[in-house]
């Protein structure tokens, strides 16, 4: 599959993205990561390494969007967050409880 990365073209295959891995020790992940085999990698490593250009010549959600394409799983390096809605609303319902003297009061 022709995927641009940096700028430039390049022809990809899943095959040829897990040959290229083989043997390949990944990185600390600290961002987003892609499943390859059985190993998560950076995605910025993954992508120095299938296309041989320095790392600071293309983003981590090009290689992530590459990757994706060809069907391989990847995972966003943000924590997951709790939307402000959702805590607002179990607060509420936290007051409410202690309120009517139900479980979650201090008074029992």
């Amino acid at each position: 599959m022709r995927c641009v990365i940096a700028r430039f073209p390049f022809e990809l295959t899943k095959s040829g993205v897990v040959t290229s891995m083989k043997g390949v020790k990944p990185e600390i992940i600290t961002g987003e990561s892609v499943l390859i085999g059985r190993r998560h990698y950076p995605v910025k490593q993954v992508g120095e390494i299938i296309t041989r250009q320095d790392r600071r010549d293309f983003t981590g959600q090009e290689v992530t969007r590459a990757m994706a394409r060809l069907g391989f799983s990847c995972r966003s390096g943000e924590p997951a967050v709790v939307p402000a809605a959702q805590a607002t609303q179990a607060t509420q319902m936290q007051t409410a409880s202690a309120l009517l003297g139900g479980p979650g009061s201090l008074g029992l």
